[in-house]
């Protein structure tokens, strides 16, 4: 038997100070703690963590997996996500961007199959929340390694991924109404200097967003989220 552990061990709401994140110990103590039965009787259901079901879970997850192990989440993520339906994201790191964290936490939201990291390994995980952990995240040291990565057979991804930039580069087409592959790589740059000239070469097309003011661009974080949102209305 599990019980909603959102609704009856929350600490959110407090009277007494701040709302704290997450939830507090299980409710009822061990003897309560989730179970599952297999024919041979109850045993303690594995998707659990016991520490963090005698402490309390104060993560960023959603309330689904509370209390679950990083391991029993990626699990989960990975079976929800259907074979034709493949997202995997890729970004350029040439310097210390704050906005590579932020693309690898949307890349969680819109459960993406791979982060894929282009450069350098060290990344900026401040904007990532911690997210990285529930995802598979892959490093090439450049653009042509990744386009060979997603030529390359791979028996649990299928065939070939086409490379889509995202970018407002000469000779790109807009987002809007252009058919993104069920299965692709999404492709973006650093916030000063977007998809590098050999990043582009890679691409099967560059894709911009379509602006209305007067700024030049947008924000590489805030690009990234609205075409994984793109995709995913299209395809989830």
């Amino acid at each position: 038997m599990t019980p909603d552990p959102a609704g009856a061990a929350s600490a959110e709401g407090a009277a007494d100070g701040p709302a704290a994140v997450g939830v507090g110990p299980w409710p009822g103590g061990p003897e309560a703690w989730p179970t599952v039965d297999d024919g041979d009787g109850p045993r303690p259901d594995p998707r659990y963590d016991p520490e963090l079901l005698a402490a309390g879970d104060r993560r960023n997850v959603a309330d689904h997996y509370r209390y679950w192990t990083v391991d029993a989440i990626v699990a989960d993520m990975d079976a929800r996500r259907p074979a034709d339906r493949q997202l995997h994201v890729a970004i350029e790191n040439w310097s210390h961007d704050l906005n590579i964290g932020s693309v690898v936490r949307t890349a969680n939201a819109f459960n993406a199959a791979g982060v894929h990291v282009v450069g350098r390994r060290r990344w900026n995980r401040r904007g990532a929340m911690v997210t990285d952990r529930y995802l598979h995240v892959h490093h090439h040291p450049d653009a042509r390694t990744l386009a060979g990565w997603a030529a390359g057979p791979e028996p649990a991804r299928g065939s070939r991924l086409p490379v889509i930039g995202i970018d407002n580069v000469p000779g790109s087409v807009p987002i809007e109404g252009h058919p993104l592959p069920p299965r692709c790589v999404l492709l973006f740059g650093q916030e000063s200097t977007g998809l590098t000239p050999e990043a582009q070469d890679v691409c099967d097309v560059v894709l911009h967003i379509t602006q209305h003011g007067s700024t030049r661009s947008v924000n590489a974080g805030a690009a990234a989220a609205i075409a994984m949102y793109a995709w995913a209305a299209r395809h989830l």
